[in-house]
C-alpha cells in the first residue's frame, strides 16, 4: 500500500514538473518549424518563477469565485493524475475513486470556474471570452462522453487502468473504431487545450481570445496557477491518449521505484512524438473563425459516433 501511495506521488510530481517542459518543447518546436529563434524549452519554468514572485492585483469587483478559481484550475489536473496511468500500468491507491468520464468532468470543472471568474471582474472582454469558452466546452463535452463510452464498451470497464490493460492484451489497434476514436480524441485535445485550429495560444488580441481570456485579469500567483494548471491539463490529456489509447506500452509493471522512475523518460519520449504531430497540425492549419469552431467540434462528434457504431456492429 505504501509503495502505491509513493508511486502515486511520483505520478503527481511527474505531471507537476513535466507540464512546463512539455509546453516549452511544444513552443520551441513551433519556432523551429517557422524558422524563428524562439525561447529555451525551460522558459515556462522561468515565467512561473517570475509570476510567483510578483504582486497580485485583484479587482475590487471580484468575489470569492475569482480568488478561488486559480486553485481549482490547478488542482483539477492533479486530481485526474491520480486516476489515470501516467507512469504505472497497475492501479494505484486512488485508481478506483473515479472513472474516465468522471475525470473528464473534473477537468471541465476547472474550465467552468475559469469562465465564471472571467465574468466576475466586470471586464468587458472577460464575458466575451467566457461565452466563447463555454461554447467550445458545450460542444466538446459530448465528444468526451461518446469517446469514453465507446472505449469503456470495448474494454468492458470505465477504469483507465483496466482499459489500458485491455489494449495491451488485444490486437485491435487497426480496427476502424479504434482509429476513429484516436482521431476524435486528438481533435478534442486541440479544442480543450486551446490549440490551433480552434484557438491561437500565442494570440493576445482581446477580441479574438478564447482560452486566454479566462486568465486576462489575473496577475502574480493567480496567473502562475492558471498557466501551470493549463499546462498540466494538456499533459494529462496527452497521457490519456498515449498511455491508454495509442501506445499503452513502456509503463512500470512492478512496484519497485526504479521501474517507476525509468518509465518517466519513456513517457516523455512518447509525449514528444505526439508533440511533433501537434506541431504538424498547427503548422498546416490556420485558426478557424468563431462560427467554424462548431463545425470542427461537430466533425469530432460525428467521428466519435461513427466509432461507437462501428464498435457496436463488431459485437
Amino acid at each position: 500500500m505504501a509503495g502505491k501511495i509513493f508511486a502515486n506521488l511520483l505520478q503527481v510530481a511527474f505531471v507537476l514538473g513535466g507540464a512546463p517542459l512539455v509546453a516549452g518543447v511544444l513552443a520551441r518546436l513551433k519556432e523551429i518549424v517557422q524558422s524563428r529563434r524562439g525561447p529555451s524549452i525551460f522558459q515556462p519554468y522561468r515565467d512561473l518563477r517570475k509570476l510567483f514572485n510578483k504582486d497580485e492585483v485583484v479587482s475590487e469587483n471580484a468575489s470569492w469565485i475569482f480568488r478561488a478559481t486559480p486553485y481549482v484550475v490547478f488542482v483539477a489536473p492533479v486530481f485526474v493524475t491520480t486516476l489515470i496511468p501516467v507512469l504505472t500500468n497497475y492501479p494505484l491507491f486512488f485508481a478506483f475513486m473515479g472513472d474516465m468520464l468522471g475525470g473528464g468532468f473534473v477537468l471541465a470543472l476547472g474550465g467552468f470556474f475559469a469562465a465564471l471568474a472571467a465574468v466576475d471582474t466586470a471586464n468587458p472582454y472577460g464575458p466575451m471570452g467566457a461565452s466563447r469558452t463555454r461554447m467550445v466546452g458545450f460542444l466538446a463535452e459530448p465528444v468526451f462522453m461518446v469517446v469514453f463510452f465507446t472505449v469503456s464498451f470495448i474494454a468492458g470497464s470505465t477504469i483507465p487502468y483496466i482499459v489500458q490493460q485491455h489494449w495491451l492484451m488485444v490486437s485491435e489497434f487497426f480496427a476502424p473504431s479504434h482509429l476513429l476514436l484516436v482521431v476524435a480524441f486528438v481533435m478534442l485535445i486541440l479544442a480543450e487545450a486551446g490549440r490551433i485550429p480552434v484557438d491561437n495560444p500565442g494570440g493576445h488580441f482581446e477580441l479574438a481570445m478564447i482560452d486566454e481570456s479566462k486568465s486576462l485579469e489575473y496577475s502574480g500567483t493567480g496567473m502562475a496557477l492558471m498557466k501551470w494548471g493549463g499546462q498540466m491539463k494538456l499533459l494529462v490529456l496527452i497521457c490519456i491518449l498515449i498511455n491508454v489509447l495509442v501506445t499503452p506500452w513502456g509503463l512500470a509493471g512492478g512496484q519497485r521505484m526504479t521501474a517507476v522512475l525509468l518509465a518517466a523518460p519513456l513517457v516523455l519520449f512518447k509525449a514528444g512524438l505526439f508533440l511533433l504531430v501537434l506541431v504538424a497540425i498547427e503548422s498546416s492549419l490556420a485558426k478557424l473563425r468563431l462560427f467554424r469552431v462548431s463545425e470542427f467540434l461537430g466533425a469530432a462528434f460525428v467521428t466519435s459516433v461513427v466509432a461507437m457504431v462501428s464498435a457496436l456492429l463488431r459485437f
